[in-house]
């Protein structure tokens, strides 16, 4: 097995007849955990709970295994992330901004709710004020923008579910960063493929992109996959079967999500920070990409 980098002290243990890696405190024991932190293989003799995930023994003591202080090696998220005392903030924050935007357009009406909603192009004898009419902020109020209670508190529930243990996983700014991209792709999206007129409003499609990066998550955790997976394959049912649904949204926000979440969690640890960053630019330029062409094709 290759040695982790950063963890000088890690065995050059040999590979069960499973494939799997030794545990680097038991050699004899094959495991598919590693420590959430320097990712070497644990035994679930050495595994200690954490929020997310598990840390092996020198972790937890504050070492991270290669005999530096608790102080020279602050704890990180499995994504480099800074580990947060409060890891549902940013997850309130969104809830919040979402609710507000909702009691709002509740208070206003109409008025409010067609400057908000994620509009393509106007219809004809309508003031222009559409995505393709340059009022490129659709594509992000969209995404805070609900009308109806059972709307809002099915979503709102999703993020309160999913949000959290990938907020803990990722640290506060990559987890920031995974949300608005997802719900960006799915806006995108919806712009591309739906009809030139077609309106959408909702936090679904940032909702599928943390549920494809729960999934990411989990596998790069060694997790059983089944649970995610069922529920990723009812909510695709209910998708593109329940009426009034943008599937353009939720397969936007699921493919942008799960893309954006393969390149933090598997960024490698000396360029962690260069993948992350260029994962997301790049994600956010093909974003970009796509509401242009889409408006060349709507005002050509």
């Amino acid at each position: 097995m290759d040695q982790v980098p950063g963890s000088p002290q890690e065995p050059k243990d040999a590979h069960g007849g499973d494939g799997l890696p030794a545990c680097y405190r038991h050699p004899d024991r094959t495991t598919g955990i590693r420590c959430t932190r320097c990712e070497k293989p644990i035994c679930p003799d050495c595994m200690v709970s954490a929020s997310v995930g598990f840390q092996c023994p020198d972790c937890v003591r504050g070492g991270g295994g290669n005999g530096r202080s608790a102080t020279a090696a602050a704890p990180r998220t499995i994504a480099g992330g800074a580990v947060a005392a409060n890891p549902r903030l940013i997850t309130l924050i969104l809830m919040g901004i979402n609710l507000a935007v909702f009691i709002a357009v509740q208070a206003d009406g109409t008025r409010l709710l067609s400057e908000l909603v994620m509009l393509g192009k106007t219809p004809p004898g309508y003031l222009p004020q559409g995505v393709a009419e340059g009022e490129w902020y659709r594509l992000v109020t969209a995404m805070f923008l609900h009308q109806e209670i059972p709307h809002i508190a099915f979503n709102m529930l999703s993020l309160w579910w999913l949000g959290p243990p990938l907020e803990a996983a990722l640290g506060r700014l990559r987890f920031t960063a995974l949300y608005m991209l997802s719900g960006l792709g799915g806006s995108a999206l919806t712009y591309l493929a739906a009809g030139p007129y077609a309106s959408s409003l909702g936090a679904s499609g940032a909702i599928f992109g943390l549920l494809g990066a729960t999934a990411v998550l989990m596998r790069r955790l060694n997790y059983d996959m089944k649970p995610v997976l069922i529920l990723l394959g009812l909510n695709l049912v209910f998708t593109f079967t329940w009426p009034n649904i943008s599937w353009q949204a939720h397969i936007g926000g699921l493919v942008v999500g799960a893309a954006v979440a393969y390149g933090m969690v598997h960024a490698p640890r000396a360029r962690r920070t260069l993948v992350q960053t260029a994962t997301c630019v790049v994600t956010l330029l093909a974003i970009v990409a796509v509401v242009w062409v889409r408006t060349l094709q709507l005002v050509g």
